[in-house]
């Protein structure tokens, strides 16, 4: 009797856990597969254009349940598919991790969607043309129209000013919260010692100024090498130039898009 116990009590773990799997995945697949293609095709863009190599990230809040994001598991950008995007909640957890291994900085994602409603999608990059400005005074600005987002401000955010000698990650919701804090309402924040996080109101946008921002930052630095003055686009040319690329976004996007499925056999 005390077997057969044993059993039913393991049966009914068995079906508990069996059951929250069932409603976790369920989640997932109520996503629009078109949000799920774009988290899967963003993130191969990012790394076909070296904006992102072994790391970095892109996530997308949630359609019906904006205090989550939709991430991929830990996973080089260039071999993510739509199978490995996961649910976190609000704080940066998942909602079902199955045993799959997840992204130290989750955190960044989870506080700038906790401090920016309008904001629907996240890049964080290891830009290698950006990181110099993350770690001079030279101030990145906005060097053409495509990066006309940047007229708006790109802070830099130094994790030492409030964390002391750490290993430069964001490892938890402080200082992921801190990142969020020095990101403002702006579209882009630098990172000192690390890269930058571009934010978006969709994918395609997060995507379109990750890349650009890493573009601009290694065409002004050409530009101080001539040893001139440089000529920057102004605020009120920032603002005018941004709203046009908004709409005329879809022309690179599909671009970058069927290239990406090409070579995924698409």
């Amino acid at each position: 009797m005390h077997i057969i116990s044993r059993f039913a009590a393991l049966a009914v773990a068995l079906l508990l856990v069996t059951g929250a799997t069932s409603r976790a995945q369920e989640t997932i697949n109520t996503v629009p597969r078109e949000l799920l293609d774009d988290l899967v095709v963003g993130s191969r863009i990012l790394a076909d254009l070296g904006v992102v190599d072994g790391f970095g990230h892109v996530s997308a809040r949630h359609p019906t349940n904006p205090k989550h994001f939709l991430m991929s598991r830990s996973l080089a950008p260039a071999l993510v598919t739509a199978d490995d995007i996961m649910e976190f909640d609000e704080n940066g957890e998942p909602v079902d991790a199955r045993g799959r291994s997840i992204f130290l900085e989750r955190f960044i994602h989870a506080e700038i969607y906790r401090a920016r409603p309008d904001v629907m999608a996240v890049v964080h990059a290891h830009s290698l043309g950006v990181i110099p400005f993350a770690n001079s005074k030279t101030q990145l600005k906005p060097m053409f129209h495509n990066a006309a987002f940047l007229a708006q401000g790109a802070p830099v955010w130094d994790i030492g000013a409030a964390f002391g000698a750490t290993n430069m990650l964001v490892s938890n919701n402080a200082i992921g919260r801190s990142l969020a804090t020095a990101l403002g309402d702006k579209s882009i924040v630098l990172m000192r010692g690390h890269g930058d996080v571009a934010v978006g109101s969709a994918v395609k946008v997060a995507v379109f100024r990750a890349y650009y921002t890493d573009v601009n930052a290694k065409l002004q630095a050409q530009a101080l090498g001539l040893g001139s003055d440089v000529t920057y686009l102004s605020p009120e040319e920032g603002t005018k130039a941004d709203a046009v690329n908004m709409v005329i976004m879809d022309r690179v996007w599909n671009l970058w898009k069927l290239r990406v499925q090409t070579l995924m056999g698409k």
